[in-house]
């Protein structure tokens, strides 16, 4: 039976300008960068969870040609890829205004939700994420 979730993938133009923004902005931290010769296999994670991996993926060789590619890489800039990332963090507010301060911009401030305080960002290409301070239950 399966046992746990271990790499999330999400599409991307640029692996380096990737890295830049999930690592340099986020505070990720690079996990693999492997070159494999098909592919860069390029993975980041949240500091101190080592079970879960993002990998950073351009669309192309080997899993799709490249007419599939450049119609994946048209719906990316146009934010209907399909990634979505979806993180927890101790307080909401806190880290929209450090992020902030590195220069991410978001789509959505944060917001108080039923489930928690929670917004919204875009990354460089389109992916949609999302960052919530969820409430704590009895």
């Amino acid at each position: 039976m399966l046992k746990a979730l271990a790499i999330s993938q999400v599409y991307v133009l640029d692996q380096d300008k990737a890295l830049a923004f999930y690592v340099g902005k986020l505070g990720l931290e690079k996990r693999d960068d492997q070159d494999l010769g098909f592919m860069r296999w390029l993975t980041v994670g949240v500091p101190g969870d080592p079970g879960r991996a993002i990998l950073l993926e351009r669309p192309g060789q080997p899993i799709m040609d490249e007419r599939t590619a450049a119609q994946v890489r048209d719906l990316l800039t146009k934010g209907r890829a399909g990634g979505h990332l979806f993180f927890t963090t101790d307080d909401c507010r806190r880290t929209y205004d450090e992020l902030s301060k590195r220069g991410v911009e978001f789509s959505e401030e944060p917001t108080e939700r039923p489930y928690g305080i929670d917004c919204a960002l875009r990354d460089p290409f389109g992916n949609h994420i999302r960052f919530s301070q969820p409430t704590s239950t009895p």
